[in-house]
């Protein structure tokens, strides 16, 4: 990994999420005092991501800034418990917000009145909703922000195929039969599993993330770059902006890169929540580079300190 100082440095913990083990790393402050109360941000990965890339990446940062960050890998992925392997439910993802959260109220060192949260891609739109019913959550912030429930209608930015969702579904349900039939769980690939298989008909987003998580760039081995189809009917059917505007008076801070294919998640989110809210671009910055290009998540970083401070610290 190009950028891996940061995860080498958190902590392994374990916390629980029902009757599930989650595995998290949790990072402290300079000088940290076990006596003292800190104020502490909960981290969450992208889809097909874990908590040794961009989630500790920031998690390390904020915790050079004074706060206990805990990045955690998603139940039924990485390191964490769960069965089937490799779902990506978003209401699951969203209790595992909910337990991380649990797991700080429960340190003597974290104060409980100043809990903040952040996410990247997939992260950013979880965390969103989260925030939406978690009311010891003070304040959220989405980097990259994605809505995994309108790709799964609609398709990804840059794909344009008619009826998507009908078909999208029509595969679930082939998926799910032949699993019921005593077949094998059937998976796809977050992003190409190689540069084989990009071609003029891959999306620009496919193409950064694959750089991002098969390369050398930033591959871990617990991120394996697959997820279940049958996953895809609980994505199709979740809005993870449904609420937000009964956030409010609670802040919302969105970054995103001005050259993301995205940006139209974040400006979604924004139109929908009520203040106080705030969208920070990132000039010259595409989606995926905001994950760990330090010229761009210096800049970020800064963003999310400033805000932490103002409304959790």
């Amino acid at each position: 990994m190009l950028y891996d100082t940061h995860y080498k440095e958190g902590k392994k913990v374990w916390f629980k999420k029902f009757d599930l083990k989650i595995a998290g790393l949790i990072f402290l402050p300079k000088d940290f005092d076990e006596n003292k109360k800190y104020p502490s941000i909960v981290i969450t990965h992208p889809g097909g991501g874990v908590k040794e890339q961009c989630s500790s990446l920031y998690a390390w940062n904020l915790a050079q800034n004074g706060y206990i960050t805990l990045a955690f890998d998603a139940s039924h992925q990485g390191e964490s418990e769960g069965f089937p392997r490799y779902l990506e439910d978003p209401t699951s993802r969203v209790e595992d917000i909910r337990s991380a959260v649990d797991y700080l109220v429960s340190l003597s060192y974290v104060d409980e009145n100043k809990i903040g949260a952040m996410g990247i891609c997939a992260g950013g739109g979880y965390t969103m909703n989260a925030i939406q019913t978690e009311a010891r959550i003070k304040a959220a912030a989405g980097i990259s922000t994605w809505d995994v429930g309108d790709s799964a209608k609609n398709g990804f930015p840059g794909v344009n195929v008619e009826n998507f969702m009908q078909k999208l579904l029509n595969e679930v349900a082939d998926a799910r039969t032949f699993e019921a039939r005593g077949g094998e769980a059937k998976f796809w690939n977050y992003v190409p599993e190689s540069e084989a298989q990009i071609d003029e008909n891959t999306s620009q987003i496919q193409k950064e993330a694959y750089e991002y998580y098969r390369t050398e760039r930033c591959f871990y081995p617990t991120s394996v770059n697959k997820y279940l189809v049958s996953s895809n009917d609980k994505l199709a059917a979740w809005d993870a902006f449904a609420h937000i505007d009964t956030v409010s008076p609670r802040p919302l801070l969105f970054i995103v890169g001005s050259n993301a294919d995205t940006l139209y998640f974040t400006e979604d989110a924004y139109s929908k929540a009520n203040q106080p809210k705030e969208i920070f671009t990132i000039e010259g910055a595409s989606h995926v580079d905001l994950y760990d290009k330090p010229e761009f998540v210096n800049q970020v970083v800064k963003k999310l300190v400033e805000f932490f401070n103002e409304y959790v610290k």
